[in-house]
This record gives structure tokens, sequence and C-alpha cells, in this order.
């Protein structure tokens, strides 16, 4: 099939915008990270709840906590803007957001370690937690093989240079695509590599598994590759402590069912993917990435009915 060419109008945008993104990383690089951090703090505090994102986010927390006070409410909303301004000003420092930076500490880091000793692949997977950016770094610095599974930009030429970037301090992205993707995924597994995915997103063909009392769908592919090769699911995450410095925390793996009746196995572990992930959010709302429509449309629905 014939690659898809883009308008000259479209080329031309995504040129400007990948300039765009040259300039201000060239500025935030020249700055210090402290102060590029509390600057997307400040600002995103201040045009967040400006923006239609703000709704997503004011919906999603009523989903997951009604009982919750308007102040609270409006504390939470306030909090997760400072962590996702603080995170997308910190995108195009993060070679300086590493372990050996002294700006990460990282919990349980030997379960890294018996990873990459073992020369056998594990399916590590975390949500949007604080700086997510923060979990491929450590992942590398663990030495462990593996490829760090993403959305590609829809600009083509931001995406190379994100790609360009990570690819500096050894973390090898990778965006499956359709069924090319899936047997890429395979290959590398086979290959002995692990593969690392973000796995608190809605996915519309995923399995439906609770999540904060209600079943959201999820995706598959992380558990069902963990059953197919008897890998470790090996959860993480990434705590905010101050500013631009983080904790990592590499959890017990999830101990999948293996009973032989795989549409069971894979529920099950969907499940215990989904509880993992609603456990962080519980203890620390205020650095999950709120502003995208997690549950399904008739839970917003229900909202919009109640006035929300």
């Amino acid at each position: 099939m014939a690659e898809h060419r883009p308008s000259l109008l479209q080329d031309l945008a995504w040129r400007f915008e990948a300039l765009s993104f040259d300039v201000l990383s060239l500025v935030f690089r020249a700055l210090p990270v402290d102060w590029v951090s509390d600057t997307g703090a400040w600002l995103f505090r201040h045009l967040g709840p400006l923006t239609p994102s703000h709704r997503i986010a004011e919906r999603n927390t009523r989903l997951a906590f009604p009982d919750l006070s308007p102040e609270a409410r409006k504390r939470l909303l306030d909090e997760q803007w400072d962590n996702l301004g603080r995170t997308f000003f910190e995108f195009p420092i993060s070679d300086r957001l590493r372990p050996g930076s002294g700006r990460v500490e990282v919990v349980g880091r030997e379960r890294l370690t018996t990873i990459a000793e073992s020369g056998r692949p594990a399916i590590l997977i975390s949500g949007h937690f604080a700086n997510w950016e923060v979990m491929a770094a450590v992942i590398v610095d663990a030495r462990v093989p593996c490829r760090v599974t993403y959305r590609a930009a829809n600009n083509p030429y931001v995406d190379k240079r994100i790609i360009a970037g990570r690819a500096r301090y050894g973390v090898k992205l990778f965006a499956p695509k359709g069924g090319h993707g899936s047997r890429d995924l395979l290959e590398t597994l086979k290959g002995g590599e692990s593969v690392a995915f973000l796995n608190d997103q809605k996915f519309n063909t995923g399995i439906a598994a609770p999540f904060f009392g209600r079943l959201v769908h999820t995706a598959v592919a992380p558990t069902r590759m963990a059953l197919r090769f008897g890998a470790l699911l090996q959860p993480m995450s990434v705590q905010r402590l101050k500013g631009a410095r983080f904790r990592v925390v590499i959890h017990d793996p999830i101990p999948l069912d293996r009973t032989g009746q795989r549409e069971k196995d894979l529920e099950a572990g969907v499940a215990k993917v989904n509880a993992f992930v609603e456990e962080r959010v519980r203890e620390r709302p205020a650095e999950w990435f709120w502003v995208h429509k997690r549950w399904p449309r008739e839970a917003y629905e229900e909202l919009k009915a109640q006035g929300y």
C-alpha cells in the first residue's frame, strides 16, 4: 500500500511545529532544570483550567472520587495541572532526569538487575504517573535490554526528534501499529529483549475490567505476551518528590493465573493490572494523567445528565 503523502499545507504546518519544538528545546536546555519545571507548573496552573481538558479532568475525578468535597476536588485539579505542566516542560530535558543526575532515586532496583542478568525478557508495565519519561531512563540505567512502546506523534518531524532525543541516552522507542507491530514485539521478546508499556489508557478493543468500580477497556497485549512467553509482568511507578526530583518504584511482579483457560487467564491478568494502576492513583492522585477519557462514554453521559 502506498504511503499517504500529506498536502503541502499540512507539511508546512508540521515543519513549523518541528521548528517551534527545536526552539523551545534549545531555550529549555539553556536554563536550570528547576526553573524549567517550575515555569511549566506555574503556566499550567493558570492556563489549564481555561482549556476543554479541564472539564475532562474534573469529570474523571468525579468518576474516581465521587465523594470529594468541592475544596478537595479543586485542590486535586490544581495539583494535577502543576504536575502536568512540569512533565511537559521537562520533556526536552529528560536526559537530565536520570539516576546518575542525582534527581532520581530507585526503590527495588534489584528486581531490574535480576531481569537484566537473567537473559530472559520481561514485560514491564506502568502508567502515566508523575513524569512517566523517567521510567525509561531507569530501565536503561539498570541495563535491561528493552523497547519502550509509545504512541507516535502525529507530526512525523517531531516524532523523529523524540526518537533521536531518547536514543541519545539509550532509550529505544517503538510505536506498534496494527498486526505488523504486534509481530515486531513478539520478535523482540523472542530475541531476549524486554518490552515496556504504559497500560493505563482507554483501549476500545481491549478487555473490560474493573477500575474505580466501573468496567473500563484496557489493552490486553502486555498480559497476553507475559502469558505466552512465561515472562514476568513487572510493574513500575514514578513518584514526584519535589519539583524535578523523583522516586521510581519497582514493585513486586504481578502474579498471573496460568490455568490453561486462555480467556479467563487474560481477563484475570488485565484485572490485576487495573487494580495496580488504581492503587497507585489512590496513593498519589495529583500525579496521574487525568486529562484523557479513561472511562466509557456511558459514564460521561451519566455525569452530564447529573449536570456535570
